[in-house]
């Protein structure tokens, strides 16, 4: 997903682009909003944004709680201790404990399939030739 994770040195077909959404616990205040803008979820008091771990492992500072894959971070949310941008698309896994709210300002995401451009292999070839027809 452009612009979070880096393609340099692969060949890049893109599947799709769309805007992000904030998730938050179902009944949150924010819920009722049609849009919402960055600043109003940066340092949200009791919701703070997760932290990932850096390749290394080690996670950055900072309040958010330490996450490692996304039913765990939904889970966070659902519970009212973190809250997440996603992009649009996590609408169709969110269940009645969790609202989500279009963020005007959030970066669009771009998904695209990547393959290493010396790759030979039929079946990647295959893969990428379906992934383009379906999106």
């Amino acid at each position: 997903h452009r612009p979070f994770d880096s393609t340099a040195g692969f060949h890049t077909e893109e599947l799709s682009t769309e805007g992000q959404v904030v998730v938050l616990p179902a009944g949150h205040p924010l819920t009722v909003r049609t849009h919402v803008h960055m600043a109003d979820i940066t340092g949200l008091p009791g919701l703070p944004l997760p932290r990932w771990p850096d390749p290394d492992g080690t996670y950055p500072p900072g309040p958010g709680p330490q996450v490692r894959d996304h039913a765990q971070l939904l889970q966070l949310v659902a519970l009212g201790r973190a809250c997440a941008v996603s992009p649009e698309s996590c609408r169709a896994q969110l269940h009645g404990d969790l609202a989500a709210v279009p963020v005007l300002d959030a970066p669009k995401v771009t998904t695209v399939i990547a393959w290493p451009p010396h790759s030979r292999s039929r079946a990647v070839a295959d893969l990428v030739r379906t992934a383009t027809r379906l999106r």
